[in-house]
């Protein structure tokens, strides 16, 4: 029924809040990740009461929500803090391309907006299947090597590497991107991504700005054809480290990009 759908959601990470947006539900949103900056509008109308692993519990309560959303097992002591106050809580934890658009869904049945999110998930299918008929025209399928974080050195998560894969390219890290946390993710010695060879390095370097000049320092990285070619990237963490519409659009487009452009300079 209409009247028990919420009606004051607080949206501990980015996602949620652009699937929202994108939903046209965003006035059931009374409270934001202070990382977010997807939509920009919500930056300007929505109170910061999160950050990522910490939320201002208070804040929360004050703003008397009928339901929380966030992402990840790293929210688990934040959910767990706000549900022994008697909040309805919603993690998820999607980390491939399908459970993305499963997640669209099911938010969007939560708020009454079954039909709409449906539609979302159609246009977003609909880049996917552009972008796999343009990665059908390359000439090969260069191998990426896709850097979440620098220090620890993290490959990037499962749905990275997917979409590494529909826009052409090889993950050389998709052995480690099936686990679903980090710590497996990391690479502890650098002479594996040299044995890999990538042909791309896409860096994303989740809070700060990745540095291509630092990591074709590293040492022995001058073998890597990335390197020696010069073809080191970066796709903001907010296009691509999302696991809502943000990677599926702006971020895949970006990794078209990327991708196609190598494939015009190589050398057949």
């Amino acid at each position: 029924m209409p009247g028990k759908l919420p009606q004051r959601i607080v949206c501990l990470t980015e996602e949620p809040t652009e699937i929202l947006y994108r939903l046209g539900e965003q006035e059931r949103i009374v409270g934001i990740s202070g990382f977010t900056v997807r939509p920009p509008e919500a930056r300007k109308e929505k109170p910061k009461v999160a950050a990522f692993t910490t939320a201002k519990l208070d804040k929360i309560l004050e703003l008397e929500p009928d339901l929380v959303v966030g992402f990840s097992d790293l929210q688990a002591d934040i959910a767990a803090g706000l549900i022994r106050e008697g909040v309805q809580v919603l993690i998820t934890n999607q980390r491939s391309v399908d459970e993305i658009l499963d997640n669209i869904l099911l938010l969007g049945n939560m708020v009454g907006a079954g039909n709409k999110a449906q539609a979302l998930v159609a246009e977003l299918n609909a880049n996917i299947e552009q972008a796999r008929e343009q990665a059908a025209t390359l000439s090969r399928r260069p191998r990426v090597y896709f850097e979440e974080w620098d220090d620890p050195m993290i490959s990037g998560i499962r749905w990275v590497s997917e979409l590494i894969g529909i826009a052409g390219g090889e993950d050389v890290c998709a052995d480690r991107a099936q686990h679903p946390d980090a710590k497996r993710r990391i690479i502890a010695d650098a002479n594996e991504v040299i044995e890999r060879a990538p042909e791309i390095i896409i860096g994303s370097w989740c809070g700060k700005k990745f540095q291509p000049a630092t990591v074709a320092e590293r040492p022995g990285w001058d073998r890597i054809p990335a390197v020696r070619d010069n073809r080191l990237y970066e796709i903001k963490s907010p296009l691509i480290l999302q696991p809502g519409p943000a990677a599926l659009s702006d971020g895949l487009a970006q990794l078209v990009a990327i991708i196609q452009q190598r494939d015009a300079h190589s050398v057949v």
